[in-house]
């Protein structure tokens, strides 16, 4: 499940004019009402994901790992 506070990673995003890059990671801020997924993704851009268009996967929730050792 998708929540704010996941980190994902971008397999591909349909926007032709400014996509986001394959592989780029971000984390999710929020989900609006319509159920695009707004990410806050760390080459600087905040374009939304759409569900059923483009393609993520899910690399961590911050809720299931906070607190646990990082190395």
């Amino acid at each position: 499940m998708v929540r704010p506070g996941t980190w994902i990673k971008l397999k591909r995003m349909s926007d032709p004019y400014a996509p986001v890059p394959a592989g780029t990671y971000g984390i999710v801020t929020f989900i609006d009402s319509m159920g695009t997924i707004h990410v806050a993704w760390n080459n600087g851009s905040s374009l939304g994901l759409i569900p059923e268009v483009d393609e993520f996967e899910i690399v961590a929730d911050l809720a299931e790992i906070k607190g646990k050792p990082t190395g």
